[in-house]
C-alpha cells in the first residue's frame, strides 16, 4: 500500500515538472519529505504489528488448549505487560483444569467402585451419569446420557420420585420391584443436588438435579421371608404335639389316672414328647452347622465300609416294611475326606426317608463312584416319587410334599435341610431327580481323599 502511494506521487511529480519553477520546488520538497516519512512509517507500523501478531498467536494457543505455550513479546511497553498477563492466565487455567481433571477422575473411581447403583439427573430430569453397578443391576444400555429415566428403566414411580425431588427439594425413598426376568427388589433413595457451601442459600429454584441411589435388597427380602416362614413353621410344628400333650395330661389330672385308658394316654404323651425332642435336636443341629464355630473333623474314610455301617443301622426298619437295600459295586479303595459322624447322618437321613415313605416290598439302591476330583453318592428308591413343582423346595426347612403323612410317620421336615447343610459344609453339592410313580434319586458329592 505504501509502495503504491509512493509510485503515484512520483508519477505526479514527473508530470508536473513542466510547470513553474516555484511549483516544481514545492513538489520536490514534498517528494523529499515523503522519502523520509515513508520508511519511518513502515518501521513504526512493523514494530506495532509484530507484537499484536504475537499476542494473537498466544490467544489462539489458549483457545486450542496449548496452555503451556510461553514466549515473551519483543516489546517494552504495555504490550509486553499484556503478554505477561496472558502467560499468567494460561498458567492459572492449566492449574484449574488439572485440578478439575483430578476431581473428575476421583469421582469416576468412586462411582466405579460402588456396589450400589447411582443415577444422576440434571434439573431437566435428563440423565447425566449412570455408574457400572446400575447398568449391571438393571441391564441398561451403555449410552444413557441425556435420556429421561422412564425411557430406560420403565418405572413411573421412579420418574415421579425424581420429578418431585427436583421440584420440591425434599428427599424421598421407596422400594422398587422389578418384573421378571430380573425379579429384583431395590431400595431407592432420591436426594436433590443443591449449590455448594458458600453459594446462595437453598431454594427451590436453585436445585441443580437429583441423585438416585439403588440398593439391591433382594437377598435381604428373601432372608426375611425365610425367617417368617421358619417362625410360622416352628410354631405350627410345636403347636400340635404341645396341644396333644396338654390335652391328655389334663384328662389324666381330671380323674383318668386310675382308669384303663391311663396307660394309653401316657404312651401318646411319650410319643409326642419324643417328636418334640426330635424337632429340638434337629433345630440345634441346624443352628450348630450354620454358626462360624462349626468345625468338621475331617479324616480319610473308605466309602464301602461307611455304607455297610449305615445299612446295619437301618436294617431293622427296612426289614419291617420288607424293603430291600442294595449296594452297587464300590471299589474298596474309594475314599473321601469327611467327618464320619456327619456323613453317616446324611446317609441315614436319606435311607430313613426312603424307608418311611416307601411301600411294602420296595427297593433302595446305594451307589458311589469317582467323578473327576470328587466322589458322587446316590440313594435311589422305586416308589411314589416327588412332584416336579416340589423339587426346588425339597431341601427347605419344614417343607413336606405330603404334610399329613409326614407328621403321621414322625417326620420333622428338617432332615433334608440338615443333609444339604452338612454336604455344603464339606464343600460338596446335593440335588434330587424324581418322577411320580417311578421313584426318586438323591445325589450328593464330596471331595476325594487328598
Amino acid at each position: 500500500m505504501i509502495l503504491t502511494l509512493f509510485l503515484s506521487l512520483l508519477l505526479l511529480i514527473i508530470q508536473g515538472y513542466s510547470h513553474s519553477f516555484l511549483k516544481n520546488s514545492l513538489l520536490l520538497s514534498s517528494f523529499i519529505g515523503l522519502l523520509i516519512i515513508i520508511p519511518l512509517a513502515y518501521s513504526l507500523s512493523k514494530s506495532l504489528a509484530q507484537p499484536i501478531s504475537d499476542l494473537t498467536q498466544k490467544a489462539i494457543h489458549l483457545v486450542s488448549s496449548h496452555l503451556d505455550q510461553k514466549g515473551m513479546v519483543d516489546s517494552r511497553d504495555e504490550l509486553r505487560t499484556l503478554s505477561k498477563a496472558i502467560d499468567e492466565i494460561g498458567i492459572q487455567l492449566r492449574s484449574k483444569i488439572d485440578e478439575i481433571s483430578k476431581e473428575r477422575d476421583y469421582v469416576q473411581t468412586i462411582l466405579k467402585g460402588m456396589v450400589e447403583g447411582i443415577l444422576v439427573v440434571d434439573e431437566r430430569g435428563r440423565i447425566v451419569v449412570a455408574n457400572n453397578a446400575l447398568r449391571q443391576l438393571l441391564s441398561l444400555p451403555s449410552n444413557v446420557a441425556n435420556r429421561i429415566p422412564l425411557e430406560i428403566i420403565r418405572n413411573a414411580e421412579l420418574e415421579e420420585a425424581i420429578r418431585k425431588v427436583i421440584q420440591d427439594g425434599k428427599n424421598t425413598s421407596f422400594e422398587l420391584s422389578l418384573p421378571s426376568p430380573l425379579g429384583k427388589i431395590l431400595e431407592v433413595n432420591v436426594v436433590g443436588i443443591f449449590p455448594s457451601l458458600g453459594e446462595k442459600k437453598r431454594g427451590e429454584e436453585e436445585i441443580r438435579g437429583a441423585i438416585a441411589v439403588f440398593h439391591d435388597i433382594t437377598r435381604l427380602k428373601e432372608l426375611e421371608k425365610v425367617r417368617q416362614d421358619f417362625v410360622a413353621n416352628v410354631s405350627h410344628e410345636l403347636r400340635t404335639p404341645l396341644t396333644t400333650i396338654k390335652g391328655y395330661a389334663e384328662t389324666l389330672l381330671e380323674g383318668a389316672l386310675h382308669e384303663d385308658v391311663a396307660t394309653q394316654f401316657v404312651h401318646i404323651i411319650k410319643k409326642h414328647t419324643d417328636r418334640l425332642t426330635k424337632i429340638v435336636e434337629d433345630l440345634l443341629t441346624l443352628s450348630k452347622i450354620e454358626t462360624r464355630e462349626f468345625h468338621l473333623n475331617l479324616e480319610p474314610l473308605f466309602v464301602s465300609a461307611l455304607i455297610e455301617d449305615v445299612i446295619d443301622f437301618v436294617k431293622e426298619s427296612s426289614e419291617k416294611k420288607n424293603i430291600s437295600v442294595h449296594v452297587n459295586e464300590i471299589p474298596p479303595s474309594l475314599s473321601v475326606q469327611a467327618d464320619y459322624d456327619y456323613l453317616e447322618r446324611v446317609l441315614i437321613n436319606l435311607l430313613d426317608n426312603a424307608i418311611k415313605y416307601g411301600q411294602e416290598g420296595g427297593e433302595i439302591t446305594i451307589s458311589a463312584d469317582e467323578r473327576d476330583q470328587e466322589v458322587q453318592f446316590s440313594v435311589r428308591d422305586n416308589v411314589i416319587g416327588i412332584p416336579t413343582e416340589d423339587l426346588p423346595r425339597i431341601f427347605e426347612r419344614f417343607y413336606r410334599v405330603d404334610k399329613g403323612r409326614s407328621q403321621e410317620l414322625g417326620g420333622t421336615g428338617l432332615g433334608l435341610s440338615i443333609v444339604k447343610h452338612i454336604i455344603q459344609a464339606h464343600g460338596g453339592r446335593v440335588w434330587v431327580e424324581s418322577q411320580l410313580e417311578k421313584g426318586s434319586t438323591f445325589y450328593f458329592t464330596l471331595p476325594k481323599r487328598s
